[in-house]
């Protein structure tokens, strides 16, 4: 018992954390819709990499922007996109692992062997792959990774309404009368929550990381627009000269993959 009880501290205390620390990286998110200390696109030659201080907290960067500003927008702009990509792989991917689940057949066989196929690949390096193709910029970068996430909804969702369509609540509403489209997403559909809570968790955590990929390597948000990503990647060259250019996006990153791995983690074992 004291062993159990151990562990369930732990517990709590992993999703305490995890939540303080997405809490804090969502702190300046908000804060920065509404306002941010100076414009984080005004450059000045005077205030070329100058440190930290009362006036610039986080410092200037190679252009005298001030990074605060700028790491206050590209969070937002970050988080933004991972959102609206979460979204977009959530939705279809619900949609598809509802209907192949659910009817199985030839087409579960189909779509699941495509989905076997794009899963065999890494996300990001398909996400790299199309890019490539269809050109840079926030809304192809939202456009690639909605679908390159796609596949591990669907999976998840498949796997939940396989188990889910045979249980006795179902068969209680065919019984009376519910139509399929009726039981998939009024009947079953609000019993994947707790699974589907964990892979959006999940998902926001993969898709900050390849947004701050993408745009370190240049390919997803453009100058002079700001990223988290794209902010580490200008910093790599003063590093040495200028540390603190690279500190404050550096742990915002941190911080947001950190809080929402504990989240999701937490989640986890508790549907476990």
């Amino acid at each position: 018992m004291k062993q159990g009880r151990g562990q369930s501290n732990t517990k709590n205390w992993n999703m305490v954390i995890g939540i303080a620390l997405v809490s804090v990286v969502l702190l300046f998110v908000v804060v920065g819709l509404f306002w941010t200390p100076y414009e984080p696109t005004a450059m000045s030659a005077a205030l070329k990499n100058k440190p930290p201080s009362l006036l610039h907290p986080f410092g200037t960067d190679y252009m005298g922007r001030d990074i605060l500003s700028r790491v206050m927008d590209g969070a937002g702009r970050t988080f933004l996109i991972s959102i609206v990509t979460v979204a977009i792989g959530l939705t279809a991917g619900v949609l598809v692992g509802a209907f192949t689940g659910y009817y199985g057949g030839i087409v579960d066989e189909i779509l699941m062997r495509l989905n076997d196929t794009l899963t065999s690949f890494p996300s990001i390096l398909l996400a790299i792959v199309f890019v490539s193709l269809i050109g840079t910029g926030e809304y192809n970068i939202i456009a690639v990774l909605g679908v390159v996430f796609i596949p591990s909804f669907a999976r998840v969702v498949r796997s939940e309404y396989i188990v889910q369509k045979e249980l006795d609540y179902v068969r209680n509403a065919r019984l009376l009368g519910a139509g399929n489209l009726r039981i998939m997403f009024v009947h079953i559909l609000p019993n994947t929550r707790p699974i589907l809570l964990s892979t959006i968790t999940i998902g926001l955590n993969n898709a900050i990381l390849a947004e701050a990929g993408m745009s370190y390597l240049s390919l997803g948000v453009q100058p002079p627009n700001a990223s988290l990503g794209s902010m580490l990647s200008e910093a790599q060259t003063y590093l040495l000269s200028a540390p603190w250019f690279a500190l404050a996006p550096g742990l915002m990153i941190v911080f947001t993959v950190l809080g929402f791995s504990m989240i999701s983690e937490n989640i986890g074992k508790k549907n476990g």
